[in-house]
């Protein structure tokens, strides 16, 4: 089956929100095995909305629309498309309940034009809205199938997984089990990792293997279909040894994790605190620490030593390492870990010192950046960066490179 992503709204095309749903709509279809060949976006306009799903029904067999269920006048998906397919709107009863408690609920007035959200498609069946008002709906006709879902994601993305995504399910008839696997990669490019895996990835049918670079990263999505669950689990298995074979030293996670995930859940799972020194990155690395739950049983907090002043009366840097080598050096970076820890009284310490840009610091390069982890009863190791990007990219980069040199570390790998 081939599908079509239809996106609707005039703020899309005026650039002031994203349009996230197309991203999480292709990744979701793709574990189904539907082929996404096309994302549309369209204003809200009826007579532009009408060419786009004629354009879509000539290439397509699903079609799936995000947005325009509102109650204003501008939302007019759910209208266009029943004029198209030659049919009425029916109220749903239990939407229009639901809505009408949710004012009562509020203490709001119920305006006329909110009943509107109530109508759907005559004849499809409905997707319940559980964050939101308007109900999405599930359309099959004699060629193709319709699926209208919210604009909003908080509302879109859970409908889809617990509503849409059965829906098409069914409708697909389909026996064979699907199964998905995203493998998560730092350090290395994508073009060098595709390099490394030209072969798997040409010769891919089943399972099929996909990269794909984001923030940084690459991650390969590997998708493997049978009949069984267990059998294609397993070609998953034997897909996954293959890779990592060739690979390893760059592999860090599965699926939805992240780098601060996983380096958080190894200094638990060691039972190690750490404290951070904090130049560059101005309390990055601790903000994106804090907002994991259960940070305080391994975070003893940090230091944003910025100037040089606070590196030396606060985190005790010898003047003679600033005078000689400056902040952005490997010794500035060496002396803030191991006292950063010390001060704190922390199993590990760690540093970020450097150029972030825009322009060289120190008559030291611009993304020129040194970080510093100090353990106890261990040699603390610096690790030198040179970093091409703006001055906010420079320094989240930094955070991950921090969270991948530990992460390696606690795993035993520090060497590799």
């Amino acid at each position: 089956m081939n599908a079509e992503i239809i996106a609707v709204g005039s703020e899309l095309l005026l650039g002031q929100i994203v349009n996230s749903n197309a991203k999480f709509l292709s990744e979701q279809l793709a574990e189904l095995g539907v082929n996404v060949y096309y994302h549309t976006v369209v204003g809200d306009n009826p007579d532009r909305l009408k060419s786009a799903i004629t354009t879509a029904e000539s290439r397509a067999q699903l079609i799936i629309f995000t947005g325009g269920l509102g109650p204003t006048k501008d939302d007019l998906t759910k209208e266009t498309i029943a004029g198209h397919l030659n049919t009425s709107l029916e109220k749903d009863e239990e939407a229009f309940k639901f809505i009408k408690d949710y004012f009562i609920r509020v203490q709001r007035e119920m305006t006329p034009n909110n009943e509107k959200q109530a109508h759907v498609l005559k004849g499809s069946h409905v997707l319940k809205n559980e964050q939101g008002m308007a109900p999405g709906m599930f359309l099959i006709d004699e060629s193709h199938q319709y699926m209208l879902l919210p604009g909003p994601p908080s509302e879109m993305v859970p409908m889809f997984k617990k509503y849409g995504r059965p829906a098409i399910e069914k409708a697909l008839g389909r026996k064979e089990i699907i199964s998905s696997r995203v493998l998560r990669f730092f350090g290395i490019g994508e073009a060098e990792l595709e390099t490394e895996l030209m072969d798997l990835i040409d010769a891919q049918t089943n399972p099929t293997v996909a990269p794909l670079a984001s923030d940084g990263e690459v991650t390969l999505r590997l998708t493997a279909k049978d009949v069984s669950k267990e059998n294609a689990e397993k070609m998953l298995d034997e897909m996954e040894t293959t890779i990592l074979k060739r690979v390893r030293p760059y592999f860090y996670g599965y699926d939805d994790t992240s780098l601060m995930d996983e380096m958080s859940k190894a200094l638990k799972e060691s039972e190690l605190t750490i404290a951070c020194a904090e130049s560059l990155t101005g309390g990055l690395f601790q903000s994106q620490m804090t907002s994991i739950s259960g940070a305080g049983a391994v975070l003893k907090g940090g230091i944003v030593c910025y100037s040089p002043e606070i590196k030396k009366n606060l985190l005790d840097v010898s003047p003679n390492t600033i005078s000689i080598h400056g902040t952005v050096s490997e010794p500035c970076a060496k002396e803030l870990a191991e006292n950063v820890r010390e001060k704190f009284d922390s199993d590990i310490g760690i540093s970020f010192t450097g150029a972030a840009g825009p322009g060289p610091h120190e008559g030291k390069d611009e993304g020129t950046i040194w970080i510093g982890i100090a353990r106890k009863d261990s040699k603390t190791k610096t690790f030198l960066l040179n970093l091409a990007g703006t001055r906010n990219g420079n320094r989240a980069r930094t955070v991950k490179y921090g969270c991948y040199f530990l992460l390696k570390e606690l795993r035993g790998e520090g060497d590799s």
